[in-house]
């Protein structure tokens, strides 16, 4: 094998940055992670730093590199992979953005959608993007910063700042501004693109009043994006490939057939569901996404997002301080007491899908005196396995009887046992962990070995994923029914006056 066959994948998520070196038989090589601060300036707001994470990306990636013991010119391609949604403007001259970047988990917007909806603009925004209005996506971020940044939307109407998703942002960075461009999976998160033709819509600049000026150009998922400035890395690498993370999960989890699910748990959870090359319009509130763009040929997936999993776990560890590792929440778990019926329902930052009610707050239900962390622990995992079961029971309500009965699934929360044998059993569907746990990444260096001609086509990259372990639901029945109707009913005792049904 060639030495220059190696592929370095970026994945950048919302909570760190991380780089990983693969062979073209997929193996990690090398491998490097830096976590970055978290910024809540007002409640339900969640801002980054972009300096910070463009200084996480590049100490990572070239850790990777290192401790893969290879350098620059041993490396083919590069993938990237990213926290979707989350907004950045900066300035085309000094590269510099003009304020943090506001997180996809941010609410500000809350009120800015609720008018829009209010004017009856959902069904034509639902119709062209395949979106909800919701603050999670870029469009109202976008907006907020020109409104509320002094002399910004001057600035942007004369072409001198650029908007990007963080997949944009690196890009700019790694080439010194040679490239402003995005994948039409990213763009698919804005607002602003129009589903079927692949391209921004006016109608949808018009009406959240954001300046064609500061777009990038939308490409393939694969393909040649531009090539790294030397200094970077020691030597220029070109960039083949960029998708958003959960389309990179997807392809990592070799879901290219239509029908076939993957969750993945990271600091949110978001399932998708492969519907092939027609966009399939929900009727039970998820959203239309583009999984893919090759050659020009998109195809679609039907998508549900919880805005808190990992989180809580986080949430317990940092908020609360009952536990001190967050390895600790599956053991308390398991060691609850079974008596204790203790529900949460993490709407931190609102309810996803689908639900989208950005004003409901988190709440606790059936605390007693003998409720421990153990409970609270529970109740932390069990809510992300509940959540998920509201976003199966949708998709399957749109596919119909050829939504596939297996979950695969990912990310750091997949590596309790416990966790996933509960989301088996509330799903009443097995659930499949891969041996290959790096699937978003993997996604993005599947995209960018496509490009460089190192992988093969989807068929041959599907034959490589293998199973871990097979989880089999154990409960029955009628307890899976008790306890999916106690959480529905806890949901509609969270949800905003205006929400509950």
């Amino acid at each position: 094998m060639s030495r220059a066959a190696h592929l370095l994948a970026i994945d950048q998520g919302t909570t760190s940055s991380r780089a990983l070196v693969f062979d073209p038989s997929a193996r990690v090589l090398g491998l490097a992670q830096a976590e970055f601060p978290q910024s809540y300036p007002h409640p339900g707001w969640v801002e980054h730093d972009a300096e910070e994470i463009w200084r996480t990306v590049l100490k990572t990636a070239r850790a990777a590199i290192r401790n893969a013991g290879l350098e620059a010119a041993d490396i083919a391609a590069i993938g990237i992979t990213n926290q979707r949604e989350t907004t950045v403007l900066w300035d085309r001259a000094t590269g510099r953005p003009i304020h943090n970047a506001i997180v996809w988990q941010d609410r500000r917007t809350a009120e800015a959608c609720a008018r829009l909806r209010a004017d009856g603009a959902e069904p034509l925004v639902s119709a062209t993007t395949g979106l909800l209005l919701d603050p999670y996506f870029s469009a109202t971020k976008i907006a907020w910063l020109l409104d509320r940044i002094p002399g910004a939307r001057a600035q942007a109407e004369a072409g001198r700042l650029a908007f990007g998703t963080i997949d944009s942002f690196l890009l700019w960075r790694l080439t010194s501004g040679a490239v402003h461009a995005t994948d039409a999976t990213n763009a698919s998160r804005t607002l602003l693109l129009d589903l079927r033709t692949g391209t921004w819509s006016p109608e949808m600049l018009r009406l959240f009043r954001i300046p064609e000026a500061i777009l990038p150009e939308v490409r393939d998922t694969a393909g040649l994006f531009g090539v790294t400035e030397p200094r970077c890395f020691g030597a220029a690498i070109a960039i083949r490939g960029i998708a958003g993370d959960q389309q990179a999960a997807l392809a990592g989890q070799a879901c290219f057939s239509p029908g076939m699910v993957k969750s993945t748990y990271g600091t949110g959870c978001f399932a998708l569901m492969h519907t092939g090359d027609v966009p399939v319009a929900s009727s039970n509130r998820l959203i239309t996404t583009i999984a893919t763009q090759l050659g020009g040929r998109r195809t679609y997936a039907l998508e549900g997002a919880i805005f808190i999993a990992g989180a809580a776990v986080q949430w317990l560890r940092d908020g609360l301080g009952v536990i001190a590792h967050a390895a600790e929440a599956g053991a308390l778990a398991e060691a609850a007491d079974p008596a204790q019926e203790v529900t949460l329902v993490p709407a931190f930052v609102g309810l996803g899908a689908p639900y989208w009610d950005a004003e409901a707050r988190g709440a606790i239900f059936g605390l007693t005196r003998g409720t421990t962390r153990a409970e609270l622990a529970r109740a932390a995992l069990e809510s992300v396995a509940l959540q998920t079961r509201d976003l199966i029971e949708a998709m399957r309500a749109d596919w119909g009887a050829g939504a596939d009965t297996v979950l695969r699934v990912d990310g750091g929360m997949t590596a309790s046992d416990w966790t996933m044998q509960f989301l088996a059993d509330i799903l009443g569907a097995p659930v499949d962990r891969p041996r290959v746990q790096e699937t978003t990444a993997l996604g993005a260096a599947f995209f960018a070995g496509l490009s460089a001609g190192l992988f093969g086509d989807q068929d041959a990259f599907a034959r490589s994923w293998s199973l871990d372990r097979r989880f089999a639901p154990r409960m029955s029945e009628a307890e899976r029914e008790r306890r999916y109707a106690r959480w529905r009913d806890a949901v509609q005792r969270t949800l905003s006056r205006g929400m509950r049904v």
